[in-house]
């Protein structure tokens, strides 16, 4: 009974990050779509499941030629995201930042970063820049445990930033060959982004 409620739990929350999936790359045609992917980045790296690399490769293959900008609005909300949740973590603790750990059920992790921070400080941002982990759990617990302010800004900066910036570039770059192979598998593309976002969620299961 109970492993059935796990996977009844599991099938719930599967469907609700496609749902988020779905709404996110459902931006990629609106007019307002930077405004969009700013703000999806930034609430990314504090409440937000979905990461914006989703709607980032989707306008980069409209616009090959604005990759670059589409890289530096992900970078500046992704960074500002990073501000918040590290602020939620230092002053809205009770308030926000437990109903959130609550929610995606992560506290005993949360619990382990601060072993993490106190060992290798500054390394583990630039690491979970590009690790599937959500990002939001390191931006949280880095305000919590009190990393100093200004270090946790200019690592998330240089993290993120080489990750979209990676990306764009690749789309850029990749000349027409590698745009045109994205695109005609962009569904399975951003299937593995989804499936990479649910393996981090699992992964901090598993480690409770």
């Amino acid at each position: 009974m109970k492993q059935d409620n796990l996977k009844d739990a599991a099938a719930k929350r599967e469907s609700w990050l496609r749902r988020c999936y779905h709404w996110t790359l459902s931006w990629a045609d609106h007019p307002h779509a930077k405004i969009a992917l700013f703000l999806i980045a930034l609430i990314e790296s504090s409440v937000f499941p979905i990461p914006p690399d989703i709607l980032l490769i989707a306008l980069a293959l409209g616009r090959p030629d604005h990759s670059f900008r589409f890289a530096a609005v992900s970078t500046a909300g992704s960074t500002v995201g990073a501000a918040v949740g590290y602020l939620i973590g230092m002053a809205l603790f009770a308030a926000v930042a437990m109903p959130v750990i609550n929610f995606y059920g992560i506290m005993p992790q949360f619990e382990m970063a601060q072993g993490w921070f106190e060992a290798y400080g500054v390394a583990i941002i630039l690491i979970a820049g590009f690790s599937p982990i959500p990002f939001k759990v390191f931006t949280i617990a880095a305000g919590a445990f009190g990393l100093p302010f200004l270090w946790f800004m200019l690592a998330s900066l240089v993290s993120r930033g080489a990750r979209f910036y990676l990306e764009a570039a690749l789309l850029h770059w990749g000349g027409p060959r590698l745009r045109e192979l994205v695109e005609r598998h962009f569904e399975w593309i951003t299937i593995a982004v989804t499936v990479l976002v649910v393996a981090g969620f699992a992964l901090l299961w598993l480690l409770r």
